[in-house]
């Protein structure tokens, strides 16, 4: 699944290449078989597109795969040791426990000097400076310094000879013309070995920017294991993309104003890397839920049908597709856009319009048909089946009535008649659902209510 906050350095970088007319890269790092998978490759690249971020464009370049440059990561690990730079090491994780006293102590060098030529078993370790200090130049963090003597000579290569990450992700940044890296702040801790890996293949190394961690409520690092992460989950919850784009790209960066809700391509011209600030940025699923109802209120009728519509059939809607009426969902569409912070919402809001019987929510039920409520259904259905033009305002008018009759305002009037029409307290507006829903189809609602009211009341 493609994590939020992999889709937020995404984005940051999409913001960068387009701007600066550079090239956004996307590299599968698929070296671990346990971990590639193909379904997973076409996740992260479809998570990509619902973001924005796609082959179509000429910014966009790849996907490329780590595993196919495996060839020129075993020769930049021979060349190091070619070098001097890079030794082999047959050392245990025992032997060197023995020799430190510690399972935390990281290696001391002791294969340094013992000129070890490759054979199977035998780790390749880059030899770390001894004095001297790694600063990185870091657009988001300043000028971090790393002190040569605290970094240990890290593998490279494993026993049977395969490249690790950071010697993999280094030669692949220099054969895809990596300018900037930005990516998460968990990488930082890795930045001074690949830097002296950049330096000791020849080139330049790339610019930095790590990014701020991204935590929830409590300020803990968002997990997979604990919290909603999954940029996926989002979308299937009915959060539009275009929301999620507003609400990640403000995850640690403004535009310097009060505004939040922007356009995509106003975000991206105002985006500036070196803005981004190094606190914890929390990701607050209430203020993005509240993103998602301002977007959802602002797309046109047309778009938001066609938002609506994964929520309208099977798995989510709970009726055939017989029952489906394309007219009735249109002409109620506009008064449920109003009230939906999420898409998947609608299913709630408008199965009682395609279902034979409403669904009963029980504590609706039991908060409206308290004592009288029997009578108020009993009149209201009397002077409805007598109404003559079935319209909003003239059932508004006949519950007005009937309230007034019993001494109720209308909302303590109509708290029945919701509940026996629409199963709920809450939903959308009552006379207009009742006008669309048809005149027989409310009274016989009206009828199966009374029914139920005398057998609950029959049983007290």
């Amino acid at each position: 699944m493609f994590h939020v906050g992999g889709a937020r350095s995404a984005l940051y970088n999409w913001a960068v290449a387009r701007q600066s007319g550079g090239t956004f890269v996307l590299r599968i790092e698929d070296t671990d078989a346990a971990r590639n998978k193909p379904e997973w490759i076409d996740g992260i690249v479809n998570a990509l597109s619902a973001i924005g971020i796609h082959d179509e464009d000429p910014a966009f370049e790849g996907p490329y795969f780590q595993s196919h440059n495996a060839d020129r990561h075993r020769e930049a690990g021979l060349q190091l040791f070619a070098a001097g730079r890079a030794y082999y090491c047959d050392c245990t994780r025992e032997q060197l426990r023995e020799r430190t006293g510690s399972d935390h102590l990281g290696y001391d060098g002791f294969c340094r000097e013992r000129g070890l030529a490759f054979e199977e078993g035998r780790a390749l370790r880059f030899r770390t400076p001894d004095e001297g200090e790694t600063v990185v130049v870091d657009l988001i963090r300043g000028e971090p310094a790393f002190p040569n003597g605290a970094i240990e000579d890290f593998v490279i290569a494993r026993g049977d000879g395969s490249p690790v990450f950071l010697i993999a992700n280094v030669v692949d940044d220099l054969d895809e013309g990596i300018t900037q890296v930005i990516r998460g702040e968990e990488h930082l801790s890795n930045t001074p070995k690949q830097q002296l890996l950049w330096e000791a293949l020849g080139a330049e190394p790339p610019v930095w920017a790590h990014l701020p961690v991204i935590v929830n409520e409590k300020r803990q690092k968002l997990s997979k294991r604990r919290d909603k992460v999954a940029l996926e989950d989002y979308l299937a919850e009915g959060f539009l993309p275009e929301a999620m784009v507003n609400y990640l790209m403000l995850l640690g960066w403004g535009p310097g104003d009060d505004r939040e809700i922007m356009p995509h391509d106003e975000l991206e011209q105002l985006f500036r890397i070196e803005d981004v600030n190094t606190a914890p940025a929390f990701f607050d699923v209430k203020k993005l839920t509240a993103f998602n109802g301002d977007y959802i209120r602002a797309l046109s009728p047309e778009q938001f049908a066609n938002a609506c519509a994964p929520w309208l059939v099977a798995p989510y809607a709970p009726w055939g597709p017989e029952a489906f009426d394309k007219d009735v969902f249109e002409a109620v569409a506009p008064l449920a856009q109003t009230r939906l912070a999420l898409l998947s919402e609608i299913t709630g809001y408008v199965d009682f319009l395609f279902l034979d019987e409403p669904v009963r929510d029980e504590a609706s039920w039991s908060k409206a048909m308290k004592a009288g409520a029997g009578d108020v259904l009993s009149d209201a259905r009397a002077e409805l089946a007598a109404v003559a033009d079935w319209k909003a305002d003239d059932l508004k008018a006949v519950l007005l009535a009937v309230g007034e009759k019993h001494g109720l305002k209308l909302g303590k009037a109509q708290a029945p008649i919701r509940v026996a029409v629409t199963g709920r307290t809450i939903g959308l507006p009552l006379f207009e659902s009742m006008e669309l829903l048809g005149r027989d189809r409310v009274l016989a609602r009206l009828d199966a209510a009374a029914r139920s009211l005398s057998v609950d009341e029959e049983s007290l």
